[in-house]
């Protein structure tokens, strides 16, 4: 069986990934794949909070040609900010209706660490790249998400129903349609707590899967811990979550994880 691996959020941080990747074998000194038929898939949140977004999406776009061309596979899902990235290059500052107060994809971007440069680099390319990709797939038993949330549910009953929702909105024009992706996609913490591991059972129930993986919250604020302390994934809900965030925006790594992840490579476990 090919090795899967995991990428957790990014955010602009091309370097700290290109280390990473490195680091597991998948890329060779030269920044050109490495990794034979190994299977990688990245959690979404390339762009935003750090200095090259559309530089980590060019990285990978380039790495799945590559992997290709030697048995392997190298797969993203969008994370809600891509769909801020998106929904800001598209309706900008237009107010979305609301009786909470003003709302557009324009003021959620600034306040959500959001870089000029990105919008600047940002080609029509890209967007329809982005617009191809799924926010869900089941590889093996792991159940794989950008948001520790349930709102996914929302859009459909099965992987496939949900992933073609999202991509139907994501090709449509309607605004308020847009906020409420980017809206269910910034709700998170859905499997802590005492109740956490029986929300996961019934989430994998659902839409299959033995582990749902995640990035999205970052781990050091799930543990009480520093970012910096941090250096592997993060196991929860009796074994039913794996978080895979470090927060490399905050000073953690940029974490590449293989699965299933053994437990003689645990940094925290929180049953």
């Amino acid at each position: 069986m090919p090795r899967t691996y995991v990428v957790g959020d990014v955010h602009g941080h091309r370097d700290e990934l290109l280390d990473a990747l490195r680091s597991a074998g998948l890329i060779d000194d030269d920044d050109a794949w490495a990794g034979g038929d190994a299977h990688v898939w990245f959690l979404g949140d390339f762009v935003d909070r750090g200095p090259d977004g559309i530089g980590v999406i060019d990285l990978v776009i380039r790495l799945a040609v590559e992997a290709e061309k030697t048995g392997g596979k190298v797969e993203t899902l969008l994370g809600n900010h891509e769909i801020l990235l998106l929904g800001m290059h598209k309706f900008g500052d237009t107010e979305v209706p609301s009786d909470f107060g003003p709302r557009s994809f324009a003021r959620s971007w600034e306040m959500n660490g959001g870089m000029v440069s990105d919008q600047e680099a940002l080609t029509d390319d890209h967007v329809s790249w982005l617009l191809d990709r799924p926010v869900l797939a089941l590889v093996g038993d792991h159940l794989l998400m950008h948001s520790d949330t349930l709102e996914y549910l929302n859009w459909g009953p099965d992987i496939d129903a949900i992933n073609t929702a999202v991509t139907d909105v994501l090709r449509s024009d309607d605004l308020v349609d847009w906020w409420e992706v980017w809206r269910r996609m910034t709700t998170r913490y859905a499997f802590r707590g005492p109740h956490g591991e029986q929300v996961a059972d019934d989430l994998l129930a659902a839409l299959g899967g033995s582990q749902v993986v995640h990035g999205h919250s970052v781990i050091a604020d799930q543990v009480g811990r520093l970012p910096v302390e941090i250096d592997g994934p993060h196991e929860y809900a009796g074994g039913k979550a794996l978080g895979v965030d470090a927060g490399v925006f905050v000073g953690g790594p940029c974490l590449v994880v293989e699965l299933p992840w053994k437990p003689d490579e645990k940094d925290e476990k929180d049953d």
